[in-house]
């Protein structure tokens, strides 16, 4: 659902799980800027044949921008074929994909899984790659799926966007099963990985690889904003497709004391209402955003960016950032794309202590504010605009600690886990 970014958010489920859903940035476009060759290199003879099943762009969906930029960055290797994607579509929609898209699935018709599997199975693929979060697929808890997988004679290695603690017994249900037709499975956070433990899925068939991010230098904020008509501004930023999970009015409610002492403060809050949400209830939790802002006298310290962004232009939004926030009200998140590309960008970030935040943003390298309590984030906001020290210190973890997840990295362990399903 995601014709934009990051890199993360999962589409929603029917079911609204606030808590399952992983943000996204906002553009369709790839940008790896890597010190590595931008050249695919030149593919044996002897190809092996990759494919990937799940939303695509320009689906405006997290999980199909991450497939578009892991895929990029895959093909850059040069050790198998271009990738082929497999999409999935929801009830009444067409899109215009690009070329390597070989099969499309309808989400709600269950026959079109069996022959997405009939078509692997005679097609020249060697492995597939499926990209999974419950709200994606039809079925009860998405369970079409595992038709798929029940029909597919090819090995599979999953990518599981969401895993929650607390799963209602027919999730836990689907999801076990869907691991075990898997050869391996993929998660994002050492703190999904215990989780599918309690499950008692083993251990040796978990990998943990990180949400990948752009290989971008590092910058200083000054030196961006006279570019985008912010210089003299203190940004404090949140991207991502608009929902009521992202937590965005409580950061609104801490302004009024930060902007006492820093009338330079302007919030940046970057990014269009996530599609599912519009569908259901059109622009109500922007609407009443603006609301709160013009109640409590904020329209010169918060702008809305309610429109498409290549990445290029999102990047540099970030990069002009002084602090980050991540105010998200679902404690059980394992993962945000935004997050990651806050890391990447070497950003200081507030944040509440969602399941994936505390993992990444431990050591040093965030702060950590309460769950729905605009004093509490005032008050994490307020320590880095007046500790340089401290901010600066902060966002050199958080670049260096992102070096390891950068796309390149990502598609390198991407590559040996694919390979070593093909070979067993």
């Amino acid at each position: 659902m995601h014709q934009q970014i990051f890199n993360g958010e999962p589409c929603i489920n029917n079911k609204a799980f606030s808590s399952l859903i992983h943000d996204v940035l906002v553009a369709p476009t790839v940008m790896v800027v890597s010190k590595l060759s931008t050249k695919p290199k030149i593919r044996k003879s002897t190809e092996e044949y990759i494919a990937f099943l799940g939303t695509y762009t320009p689906r405006e969906c997290g999980i199909a921008t991450f497939t578009k930029d892991l895929i990029a960055s895959i093909d850059l290797l040069g050790e198998f074929a271009p990738a082929r994607v497999i999409s999935v579509n929801e009830k009444d929609t067409i899109y215009y994909y690009e070329s390597r898209v070989k099969r499309q699935i309808r989400q709600d018709v269950e026959e079109d899984y069996v022959q997405a599997a009939n078509y692997v199975d005679s097609s020249r693929i060697n492995v597939l790659n499926l990209q999974h979060e419950f709200g994606i697929y039809g079925g009860e808890w998405g369970e079409y799926i595992i038709s798929f997988l029940k029909n597919v004679h090819k090995p599979v290695v999953t990518t599981l966007h969401t895993v929650q603690p607390d799963l209602e017994p027919k999730g836990q249900s689907v999801l076990k099963e869907i691991i075990s037709y898997s050869n391996v499975v993929v998660v994002m956070a050492k703190a999904a990985k215990n989780i599918l433990l309690e499950y008692n899925i083993p251990s040796s068939k978990i990998n943990v690889v990180q949400h990948g991010c752009p290989d971008i230098p590092f910058v200083n904020s000054e030196s961006v904003k006279p570019s985008l008509g912010l210089k003299g501004k203190t940004i404090l930023s949140t991207f991502g497709l608009i929902n009521r999970g992202k937590g965005i009015e409580y950061v609104i409610q801490a302004l009024p004391s930060l902007v006492k002492k820093h009338p330079e403060i302007l919030y940046l809050i970057i990014g269009e209402t996530h599609p599912e949400v519009r569908k259901n209830e059109g622009e109500t939790y922007r609407m009443n955003l603006t609301s709160l802002i013009e109640q409590l006298g904020l329209k010169n310290h918060v702008r809305f960016h309610n429109r498409f962004l290549t990445k290029r232009e999102l990047i540099k939004y970030l990069q002009a950032t002084d602090v980050y926030v991540t105010p998200y009200i679902g404690p059980n998140q394992i993962s945000s794309g935004t997050l990651v590309y806050a890391l990447g960008a070497g950003k200081a970030t507030v944040s509440t202590p969602y399941l994936h935040a505390k993992e990444v943003l431990s050591q040093g390298r965030g702060l950590f504010c309460e769950f729905k309590n605009p004093a509490s984030i005032a008050k994490e906001v307020k320590k880095l605009l007046e500790n340089d020290k401290l901010r600066r210190n902060m966002e050199k973890k958080a670049y260096k600690y992102s070096r390891s997840f950068t796309w390149p990295k990502v598609a390198q362990k991407y590559k040996d886990i694919l390979k070593q399903a093909i070979h067993g």
